[in-house]
């Protein structure tokens, strides 16, 4: 009798590698390794010797990139989805993406079951555990540090595990942050981030680029295109978004755009403290932002504002896959049909200089907005209109005005 599957989110990385065998030693599954590549780059090298020698009958390796730059990224960046006022939700957008993947090879592989690494204290526990129950409810999902079988508690003892299983492979037991990586951006977490008091070590830290103190000493000048809310080109040059992100990255790295230090409220109930590089990302929100200010009526910014705040909540807590998030993303499109033109920008030191914003749908009026009286403004009319707009005020203190005199209100009452 053939055995069950069980098909793991597969890193490469010394926890998912333990797993393989603790799958096998444990529950006597047939495990299937996928590898849901969003962007990690070089991390990719060696995987499939690695997951061969760890006991998996089988590796996949699955490249999402444009499914998670088009349906993921871009959702968010339309939405102006940040969460905590500077948290981007790099790794957030990303384990709905994977989760997805990951049903889908279970299902291709005729799966019962679906293993994750991620720890206990963590988001991706949730992130990862809500999009299977949301799309496959009918597998079992094994939570590795959450496993009363498993008592692999630090990276010394797994280590020595994968050794007792004769996988001898690249780890080591130095000290190092934790990190993860897609084409939005990179987390850092652990060493002296965990205590808050401490500067990030930047010179060690840093990936995609360097400190505003290290950038050029000139601006990067910068042109994109937008056609309704999604990047087209850059500098002239059309390109997908994929390649879009990956080109501002660069420059965004050049120029010490994008990094944050946070200590954000985990959905678990903790803080957790880390530093993220987002340079692309950064200037893509940025971007997109400049260009709606033209486009967007009053009412409708600040009703999106709220619903980006709204919408970075559900992502970061995993809800990607709800019909909340679906009516969320309907309203943020709704708004996007008019968000075409041109942005031009110049990069220096940590910062992203506005240098000049265009569109055919712009609602901007120079004639309106200038000094000079034109036919669709009188000066005049303000008065009207300030005496409507503050009559509560007015009348709210006339009030309190009438009780004061019968002396039923004090001033400190109020």
């Amino acid at each position: 009798m053939a055995k069950e599957k069980v098909v793991l989110a597969y890193s490469g990385g010394l926890d998912t590698t333990a797993i393989i065998p603790w799958l096998k030693e444990n529950y006597d599954y047939d495990v299937v390794c996928c590898c849901i590549d969003c962007g990690q780059e070089e991390e990719l090298k060696g995987l499939d010797e690695r997951a061969r020698l760890s006991g998996a009958s089988k590796l996949y390796v699955e490249d999402i990139i444009d499914d998670f730059a088009d349906n993921y990224i871009m959702p968010c960046v339309e939405a102006g989805a940040v969460y905590e006022h500077k948290y981007l939700l790099g790794t957030s957008m990303a384990r709905p993406a994977i989760a997805k993947k990951l049903v889908e090879v279970a299902r291709k592989e005729g799966a019962t079951a679906i293993c994750h690494g991620a720890t206990g204290k963590g988001n991706d526990q949730i992130r990862f555990e809500l999009g299977i129950k949301a799309l496959a409810p009918d597998l079992k999902i094994i939570a590795a540090w959450r496993d009363p079988k498993w008592t692999l508690d630090s990276r010394e003892a797994e280590i020595e595990y994968v050794k007792k299983h004769g996988i001898d492979l690249p780890f080591s037991a130095d000290n190092s942050y934790s990190r993860d990586r897609n084409l939005w951006h990179i987390s850092h977490e652990g060493l002296e981030l965990e205590d808050p008091a401490n500067e990030p070590n930047y010179d060690h830290l840093l990936v995609l680029g360097v400190t505003p103190e290290k950038a050029p000493d000139k601006e990067t000048e910068v042109t994109m295109t937008f056609e309704k809310g999604v990047p087209k080109t850059i500098n002239g040059q059309a390109m997908k978004v994929s390649d879009i992100i990956r080109t501002l990255n660069k420059l965004g790295g050049e120029n010490g755009i994008g990094i944050i230090d946070i200590v954000e409220n985990r959905v678990v109930g903790m803080k957790s403290r880390g530093v993220y590089e987002t340079p692309g990302g950064t200037i893509l929100m940025a971007a997109h932002d400049q260009l709606e200010e033209l486009i967007l009526d009053r009412e409708t910014m600040e009703a999106k504002k709220k619903i980006g705040s709204e919408f970075a909540q559900v992502v970061y807590e995993g809800k990607w896959f709800t019909p909340y998030r679906e009516a969320l993303q309907a309203f943020v499109e709704s708004t996007q049909k008019y968000v075409t033109g041109e942005v031009k920008f110049k990069l220096y030191k940590g910062n992203i200089i506005k240098a000049g914003t265009k569109s055919d749908y712009s609602i901007y009026s120079e004639s309106l907005a200038s000094f000079t009286t034109g036919e669709l403004y009188d000066h005049h009319d303000a008065q009207g209109f300030i005496t409507l707009f503050g009559l509560p005020t007015k009348v709210r203190a006339m009030k309190y005005q009438e009780l004061e005199k019968k002396g039923i209100l004090k001033k400190d009452d109020e």
